[in-house]
């Protein structure tokens, strides 16, 4: 039982919360991170339970943001045991006629695929790589710092000038597939930039779905798509070492009941256990929902709070299947031997109608599959031979059922079995995560959304989470939200974390009454 007043007690040991607490230990705090499971990690999180000889992993899997963000970056976890590894391809969309789509850190040979789609098309591509070169420093600096984005926003801006900041601007909200339209001839590039898109929420004719695509789809071809060597838990362990090792406390099977809120500020947080814990500051890597009707509760909220909440929207669903295989998949499409992730099972015009199934909360008969080869992208995964593999879709809302889900994995593989006859004859053992077991897992992953929340833009920026919380401050003062829910979203990352960081240092400079005042003052013109 930690005793006296912490600095900090930070709820939840997901990356985020992780990060959140790093930058305090930094900083000198006095932190603890309390977690509700009996280990870290979050949805970052492998083991060997599916197969003694095989390391799964159970949530996500590929990190091009982590590689790419300022945030990790600067931790330098590589001295703390974060190794990354890369498969050969990034990735790989096969259309149901066995053609293939290829992303490959090689500009000139996704050129090359994506020409044999359309005359012309490699070369738009390498364009667009090109104008990402360019402007790619300042925009994940704007993209991973608290919202406005000033000074990175500036420099972004003197980057593009006038002209093209204004074009860039038209193509950040226009949806992928009219910019697909706009910028290639044939079915290739389209397909890259939807297919990455649809790593969220976002269907191909929502708004700003053209700028998730092309920011996936560009990482992965300067950074690729990699993987932490030995499994996703490999983030997480850094992170917790690095976090120990600068003095922080992190103290696992502890669930946080709610919090001591006294006068408009947070006193401490009250343990499950009935014990109370002092602390000046809480962040929390919570879902926003739990953290301002469960730990805050609604007798601290203005009533606008509360409505807002009520409207806040989860991103759709995600049910999974994990596999552990006696070989690599066989595919027919050659290009999808080498590729660590491998988008399947629909068109272009299919990746619109499973979107539009979604929308009718209808269980797509033609399922976007989303795939991981992990031994391809990781050699340690499984012995040699062999395949440690997953794949995940979208189910709609409204809890299907069990026999509703069992009958969308069969969908899957029989997609798969398709693409690569004789796949179902490698299986050796198999688990189904439908979004009711991602929920019991891990709480965070609430109805299976693993997003934090919709990425569609009426929920993002200054409407994350909700109208006017647009950071990781909340009505609190000493309170900060820092999950997934929290600009920039979900990922792994670091962004919401490291922000929910900084405004508990920013906050901490002013002294009580004045901090009193200026958080009084910023939400009473929204909320009261």
């Amino acid at each position: 039982m930690v005793r006296g007043r912490n600095d900090a007690v930070v709820v939840g040991a997901g990356p985020n919360g992780l990060v959140a607490a790093n930058l305090l230990a930094d900083a000198g705090w006095q932190v603890v991170v309390l977690e509700e499971q009996t280990r870290v990690g979050g949805a970052a999180y492998s083991d060997r339970s599916l197969h003694p000889d095989f390391v799964t992993d159970w949530y996500s899997a590929f990190y091009p943001l982590g590689v790419a963000s300022p945030i990790l970056t600067a931790m330098d976890l590589a001295e703390h045991g974060l190794r990354w590894s890369q498969s050969p391809t990034v990735l790989a969309h096969v259309l149901p006629d066995d053609r293939c789509a290829v992303l490959s850190r090689d500009r000139v040979a996704t050129a090359r695929s994506l020409d044999q789609f359309g005359s012309g098309d490699g070369a738009a591509w390498i364009e667009l790589v090109e104008q990402f070169e360019r402007i790619r420093e300042p925009l994940l600096r704007a993209l991973f710092t608290p919202f406005p984005p000033v000074r990175a926003g500036l420099s972004l801006a003197r980057r593009l000038g006038a002209a093209d900041l204004l074009r860039f601007l038209r193509f950040a909200v226009q949806p992928v597939r009219r910019t697909g339209d706009e910028l290639f001839t044939g079915e290739g590039g389209p397909l890259l930039l939807a297919g990455n898109a649809l790593h969220t929420d976002l269907p191909p004719e929502a708004a700003g779905s053209a700028i998730y695509g092309w920011l996936l789809a560009m990482l992965g071809q300067t950074v690729g798509f990699p993987v932490p060597l030995g499994g996703s838990s490999a983030i997480s362990d850094a992170l917790a070492a690095r976090l120990l090792a600068a003095g922080g406390e992190i103290r696992t099977g502890v669930a946080v009941r709610s919090l001591d809120i006294a006068g408009g500020r947070v006193r401490g947080v009250e343990l499950a256990d009935g014990h109370h814990l002092p602390t000046r500051v809480v962040l929390a890597d919570v879902g926003a929902p739990y953290l301002y009707r469960q730990l805050i509760g609604d007798r601290h909220l203005p009533a606008r709070v509360i409505d807002d909440l009520r409207r806040f929207q989860w991103d759709s669903p995600t049910m999974k299947l994990n596999w552990a295989l006696s070989a690599p998949i066989p595919w027919t499409a050659t290009e999808a031997r080498t590729a660590g992730t491998v988008h399947l099972g629909v068109d272009l015009n299919g990746l619109t109608m499973y979107a539009a199934s979604l929308a009718a909360r209808r269980m797509p008969r033609d399922p976007f599959v989303l795939l991981g080869q992990m031994t391809t992208s990781d050699p340690s995964r499984s012995p040699a031979g062999t395949e440690s593999s997953w794949a995940y879709t979208h189910v709609p809302n409204g809890a299907p059922g069990a026999r509703a889900y069992a009958a969308q994995a069969r969908r899957i593989e029989a997609v798969i079995e398709a693409r690569a006859p004789g796949f179902k004859d490698t299986i050796v053992a198999r688990q189904v995560q439908t979004p009711d077991d991602l929920q019991a897992s891990d709480a965070n992953l609430v109805g299976g959304a693993v997003g934090g929340g919709t990425a569609n833009i009426h929920q993002q920026l200054i409407f994350r989470p909700i109208p006017g919380l647009g950071g990781a401050e909340t009505p609190i003062d000493g309170v900060y939200l820092a999950g997934a829910a929290a600009h920039p979203g979900g990922g792994v990352h670091g962004g919401p974390g490291a922000n929910a960081a900084a405004a508990a240092i920013r906050r901490a400079r002013v002294t009580g009454p004045v901090r009193r005042r200026m958080l009084d003052l910023a939400f009473a013109r929204i909320y009261r």
